[in-house]
């Protein structure tokens, strides 16, 4: 049996697939041939969702936690308790507290959110991917809009800020790859460790966060040498202000601090003003800072300066709005904007100090929260102060093993949906290729089933209603009839964003940045940056506990000053003021000697978990997650003393804790 469905994971490439079910049950996947943008392949992360689908941890039936450890109890009585705790509530509703994200893609995913505007709950705000990047956007241009990921092919030169190629996205890779094949040259600056060997021709090495300084640095330059054309400043605005705050730096300190060489400094900006098109590719991660938002910005404004904006192979790349070609307005339901709302980058302290009223109850959809919000240990410990929780999930993860219930879920390939994209302008149909086991249910049943028995009810659309009301939008011209005959329908927006130099503020002008915050130095004890990046094989922490080792692996330069006084030969954990973890050290040579990379997404349960060592914060603006910001040791782990038996003394000192 042959389907045509779309991958629902958290990625750009929302490719469309091709599933084949063989006579054992088992389904292999493959890039759709016959779509525009999938054309035949896809990455390892998606060709490995079967093992999720049998996998032996799977979680199949609703497991309610007792003195005993977990009891099997049928989705009657599951559903009966939920509405009695939920119902007990109804008076005061912001005590309950929906926790959602993107842990599988999808209109019937987002409707749930529905269900608690429709009580009244308390939401989450930010996010803790990329909202910094993206408000950024929203400052500079009055919206988010990217050229069409096609429109690479135009390129003459491609300037990569960070963005991993080799471990995410392999359709915006191949785009790379062709854009080069026709003869545009790339370059990549980073901190290493994002696998730009092979996707580029020349790097720049950068201290980790300082890239808004390195972007100051060359915009100083450019209007020292020569003014930007008066009908493109014609078109943001009050330029002379940001003018006169560029001039006041030096661009010998601004290089200083970032660490890049005059030889690196003058090939960019070569780069960005000998040739065009160029295009732009800015990194999630650059946006994982204190001053992630002014890191964005910087770079923005660089290529709108240097004339790389609103032309074919130009302009900026960064992460769309998945569901911009979509219509999500019913979703929020009536007075969403006067609903508590905790930032998501900083849940376990808004948990626990919540007052008038404080949570008393958690609802978890699509995110293993836990493990993926920085200080995991406080918001573990704000779940245990919360009286119940539940968690939606098909796995025991850190989040999952917190709950007082756990209902599960059908996963991707087991539940029709419709998806955008964050990379590219198809809007796809999403086919059911297989049932989900007889006890998981799907996000949108199990709170339609909720909502039936409270009092009064909380009455939810059908899946069918919610997906032709996403599809009643200017973007696109189907129906859902169609767009389940076709499997994919393009959107109706331009291919060139912001042509012409117009942009959507209400003025129609870019705005610049207001300021440049200098990068502070580590704090004493701790030298190196935290940086937890992407892995191949996973999609944040949607890894199959079967396929977990501890402890985890971190690599740093052989020059890093991390390595001062460790010994190699002992075992290491990485330490920062809130936690240690034992890790197995690798040296990588390249890396910027001021970083430790940690590929994130393993769970505490299973030895890993770096949110363990990274406090909460907030970046700039967007209400973000300023993951890299934390900076961490190495050192060695001190032998276990001695036990004490008859006639022996014991041996060593405090050995700390793990």
């Amino acid at each position: 049996m042959k389907r045509i469905t779309a991958c629902t994971y958290d990625c750009p490439d929302a490719c469309s697939l091709v599933a084949e079910r063989a006579a054992d049950g088992s389904i292999a996947l493959r890039g759709n041939p016959e779509s525009p943008f999938t054309r035949g392949f896809m990455c390892a992360k998606t060709r490995g969702q079967h093992r999720r689908l049998v996998s032996p941890s799977r979680i199949t039936t609703p497991l309610l936690k007792s003195r005993g450890g977990w009891q099997a109890i049928g989705w009657e009585a599951a559903l009966d308790l939920c509405a009695e705790k939920i119902q007990a509530l109804r008076a005061e509703p912001t005590a309950i507290l929906h926790i959602h994200s993107d842990g599988a893609k999808g209109i019937l995913k987002e409707a749930v959110n529905l269900f608690f505007a429709q009580l009244g709950s308390s939401r989450i705000m930010g996010s803790l991917c990329d909202a910094a990047g993206y408000i950024a956007g929203v400052e500079d241009f009055g919206s988010r809009e990217n050229p069409d990921i096609e429109g690479l092919a135009d390129a003459a030169v491609i300037v990569n800020w960070g963005k991993d190629f080799s471990r995410s996205s392999v359709h915006a890779a191949a785009a790379l790859r062709q854009a080069r094949k026709r003869g545009a040259r790339v370059i990549a600056v980073s901190p290493a460790g994002d696998g730009f060997e092979g996707f580029c021709d020349r790097h720049i090495l950068i201290r980790p966060g300082t890239d808004r300084l390195l972007a100051a640095a060359l915009i100083r330059r450019l209007v020292s040498k020569r003014r930007p054309a008066p009908e493109l400043l014609a078109c943001t605005h009050q330029p002379e202000r940001f003018f006169e705050m560029i001039r006041g730096q030096s661009t010998e300190g601004l290089l200083a601090a970032c660490d890049v060489s005059a030889a690196g400094f003058d090939l960019l900006y070569e780069a960005y003003t000998a040739t065009r098109p160029v295009a732009t590719f800015i990194g999630a991660g650059l946006q994982r800072y204190r001053r992630g938002g002014e890191n964005v910005r910087f770079i923005n404004a660089l290529a709108l300066l240097s004339g790389n904006v609103g032309i074919p192979g130009g302009g900026v790349y960064f992460h769309l709005h998945s569901f911009r070609n979509l219509e999500l307005g019913w979703i929020k339901g009536p007075g969403h904007k006067g609903r508590r709302g905790f930032p998501i980058a900083t849940i376990g302290r808004g948990i626990l100090e919540a007052a008038d009223p404080p949570v008393r109850l958690v609802w978890v959809n699509g995110i293993n929260v836990v493990n993926q919000a920085p200080d995991a240990r406080e918001t573990a410990r704000a779940f245990a102060q919360v009286p119940f929780k539940v968690v939606v999930d098909a796995f025991m993860n850190d989040t999952a093993e917190r709950a007082d219930l756990i209902l599960p879920c059908a996963l991707m390939l087991e539940q029709e949906d419709v998806i955008g994209s964050f990379l590219h302008e198809y809007v796809q149909y999403v086919d059911a290729v297989c049932a989900p086991p007889p006890e998981a249910r799907t996000d949108l049943w199990i709170v339609t089933e909720l909502g039936r028995r409270l009092t009064p009810q909380v009455v939810m659309p059908d899946a069918e209603a919610c997906l032709r009301a996403a599809l009643r939008t200017p973007h696109l011209d189907t129906t859902l009839e169609e767009l389940r005959e076709k499997r994919f329908v393009r959107s109706k927006r331009p291919r060139v964003a912001y042509a012409g130099l117009v942009f959507h503020h209400p003025d129609g002008k870019y705005r610049f940045p207001a300021a440049l915050h200098p990068e502070p130095p580590p704090p004493e004890g701790y030298p190196l940056r935290l940086l937890t990046l992407v892995r191949r094989g996973a999609i944040h922490s949607q890894i199959l506990p079967e396929e977990q080792a501890a402890p985890p692996p971190v690599w740093v330069s052989p020059e890093s000053p991390g390595l001062v006084g460790l010994d190699l030969s002992r075992p290491v954990a990485l330490v920062s003021p809130l936690d240690r973890l034992p890790v197995t050290l690798r040296l990588e040579p390249g890396l910027h000697p001021a970083a430790v990379v940690y590929r994130r997404g393993d769970w505490m349960n299973r030895g890993g978990g770096a949110n363990r060592l990274i406090a909460s914060g907030l970046t700039d603006i967007g209400g973000g997650a300023p993951f890299y910001e934390q900076y961490v040791r190495l050192e060695n782990i001190p032998p276990l003393p001695l036990r004490e038996g008859p006639g022996d003394s014991v041996s060593g000192g405090d050995h700390g804790g793990g």
